[in-house]
């Protein structure tokens, strides 16, 4: 993309009210409840800089962690593949699907052969880096996303324009005026309604799909499991239900152990989403019963980058907060960047992957510091944007002479080699400094004129200020020592959240109390219960509601006295059941979180499908965090687990929060309290 490309499509989103309305929202939203998240770990900080060290010694020795992560991923049953580029991991994954058996459905009255592949997709970057779903439309293949942000926008046919909130562009009569088009229903902008009947559309999708496509966000070494966080419970579904799994990798995305993993996800929810945790945190290490799965491992440029002064980037974690807090990405949007990879440290990866035609992409940042303040590994994002700038990308020899070209304009470059040498004596600079007031002063009224943005691109972006008239040093020498503190009105939003954060008190709460306030804050609902009333109390909230069908895992509760009561249990899933109930391995106190394991009874189906999940934990298994059940022998022999954080939830319309999506809407957790 030229200077002159970019410079236009600028031009565009600055003069597009709707969204720029729709990106100050997202902005504002996102730094404030980044604020609000990381105020409960006090040791954010020290986090942070474990995890860049975790993120800079996996990538440093990267075909090693890969090498132990595949033997074991191989061993716990996972056909593993490696793709050196798209072309390459397009045709893995025709592969499979031509080599996938496919599912029959009495409804059916064609040959199962005769009808279109149908895959349910959730979201990856990595498989919009590839273009995999126009690969696959291109071969007959029906491919559906399912979050409900890339449904939005691949009804529209565009490209996600965040990492996080895919239709953050648009309002929700954008929606309206879309759903009433392609779904047929009536016109509305009420957002549940929306939410609604894109979850009744996607339900059947879910259960007909004969493969689930899905991404990866980090794949752990020393088990061979991949973990997949989500809130709406399609990457359950996609992973879940189809009898074929793809997981799409990039080959950086490992930790090397599952203390890693929880350091990770500790920071990852808050910078991404504004949560502690994800609704959903599946790890999966091994496939279901009659189920294959499928890992592709995709370099695509990785390995180029790794060597690369651009190396940094590849700690990235994919939260997108750096877009969040980027100036730059806040006015244009990601469809702006015309990448996959919008904002900071799309600017980087970009020139990295897809060479010298994103170069330019580095000149749309103010280089103020923003992205790695709100980097939660760390990323040094202006020192690589810089190197982006200098030519520094990784190309081979003939593509240097392309990026030479595609960086700052003639003038500019002579603006900066004249700023180069007078910065280097402070009397120059000092000098400089008083001729640039006089300057700005006689050039700011014309700074409209075509000449102006035509060699510079000031003019029509943005406004050429006056300088003050007088620099700096000589106003600071006036000041006193007293008011040299900061005004709370001139702060800059990170000092702000920084001071914020760090104000913050250490939860003293008990485990039963923090955890029952932590889940009532998710949407969440506590049901005290002695151990002798449990099942009569679960009976007793049936029939309360209407219900006489329950998937209940084995030997959670005293089946026959429920089937006295009326009530038909079922041990197998069934869409049609309005209710699941499954026994909680343990619950975390710090999140309101609790642990199901799959096994006997289809937990994992019975906590997904159903519209109310119902989860048993004894008191005494409320553990302090997620670290703490990642570590129960359990959880690393078990094919997949899930912690569940409140029910199933979706922000991709205007950043409006809706309860219910694809999982279930509501979840009561039977905190059963045992006498001493």
């Amino acid at each position: 993309m030229s200077r002159t490309e970019f410079r236009e499509r600028i031009r565009a989103s600055l003069a597009n009210k709707t969204l720029q309305i729709a990106l100050d929202a997202n902005a504002e939203r996102r730094v404030t409840g980044r604020v609000a998240a990381f105020a409960s770990l006090p040791d954010w900080r020290e986090r942070r800089q474990r995890a860049h060290a975790i993120r800079a010694e996996v990538i440093e020795h990267l075909e090693e962690h890969l090498e132990k992560f595949v033997r074991n991923a191989e061993r716990n049953g996972i056909i593993v593949h490696r793709a050196k580029d798209a072309p390459e991991a397009i045709k893995i994954v025709l592969q499979i699907i031509e080599d996938s058996p496919r599912r029959y459905t009495k409804e059916s009255v064609v040959s199962p052969r005769d009808e279109k592949v149908l895959v349910a997709k959730s979201k990856s970057m990595v498989t919009e880096e590839i273009h995999l779903n126009h690969a696959l439309e291109a071969q007959g293949i029906r491919v559906v996303e399912t979050d409900l942000g890339e449904y939005i926008v691949q009804l529209r046919g565009e490209k996600p324009a965040h990492i996080i909130t895919p239709a953050v562009h648009l309002r929700r009569d954008d929606v309206g005026k879309l759903f009433h088009e392609k779904l047929g229903i009536p016109y509305t902008e009420d957002i549940p309604s929306l939410t609604a009947a894109a979850r009744q559309v996607l339900r059947d999708v879910f259960l007909r799909a004969d493969v689930g496509i899905s991404g990866v966000n980090f794949g752990i070494a020393e088990t061979g499991g991949i973990c997949i966080v989500s809130n709406e419970g399609n990457a359950r579904m996609v992973t879940t239900l189809p009898p074929v799994h793809i997981a799409l990798m990039g080959m950086e995305r490992l930790v090397r152990s599952l203390d890693d993993l929880a350091l990770m996800l500790s920071l990852l929810p808050r910078s991404a989403t504004t949560q502690k945790l994800s609704v959903y945190t599946q790890l999966i290490h091994a496939p279901f019963p009659d189920q294959q799965r499928h890992l592709i491992l995709l370099d695509n440029g990785r390995t180029q980058l790794r060597n690369s002064p651009l190396k940094e980037s590849l700690y990235c974690i994919r939260c997108g907060a750096c877009l969040n807090a980027c100036p730059v990405f806040r006015e244009i949007g990601g469809h702006g960047y015309h990448s996959v990879y919008p904002g900071p440290i799309g600017s980087v990866i970009s020139a990295g992957f897809f060479g010298p035609d994103f170069v330019p992409l580095a000149q749309a940042s103010s280089l103020c510091g923003a992205c790695k303040e709100a980097c939660p590994v760390d990323i040094d994002l202006p020192k690589l944007l810089t190197r982006v700038r200098a030519g520094q990308s990784p190309v081979s020899g003939d593509q240097l002479h392309a990026i030479q070209d595609s960086g700052l304009s003639p003038l500019s470059k002579l603006f900066m080699k004249v700023y180069g040498l007078i910065a280097r004596g402070p009397r120059l600079y000092a000098l400089s400094q008083k001729l640039a007031a006089w300057g700005t002063r006689l050039l700011a009224p014309f700074s409209d004129y075509v000449w102006l943005p035509a060699f510079t691109g000031w003019g029509y972006s943005k406004d050429l200020p006056k300088f003050a008239a007088r620099p700096f040093r000589e106003r600071f020498a006036g000041l006193q020592e007293a008011d040299t503190q900061v005004d709370r009105r001139t702060s800059t939003p990170a000092d702000i959240q920084e001071n914020q954060i760090n104000q913050m008190p250490l939860d003293r709460k008990t485990p039963v109390s923090q955890f029952t306030e932590e889940l009532a804050t998710v949407n969440g609902n506590v049901i005290h219960v002695h151990q002798d009333e449990l099942t009569q109390s679960v009976v007793d909230f049936l029939k309360a509601r209407g219900v006489d069908r329950i998937h209940l895992e084995p030997d959670l509760l005293e089946e026959s006295v429920m089937q006295q009561a009326g009530i038909i249990i079922c041990h197998r899933s069934d869409p049609s059941i309005r209710v699941g109930a499954t026994k909680a391995i343990c619950g975390l106190a710090d999140t309101g979180s609790v642990l199901i394991v799959d096994g006997e009874g289809n937990p994992l189906q019975a906590s997904l499908l159903p519209e109310t999940h119902i989860a048993v934990l004894c008191a005494s298994d409320i553990l302090p965090s997620l670290e703490n059940a990642l570590a129960l022998p359990i959880v690393r022999g078990s094919r997949a687990t899930v912690v569940v954080t409140g029910p199933s939830r979706t922000a991709d319309i205007e950043m409006s929060l809706t309860i219910g999506m694809h999982g279930p809407g509501q979840v009561y957790i039977f905190l059963v309290h045992v006498d001493d």
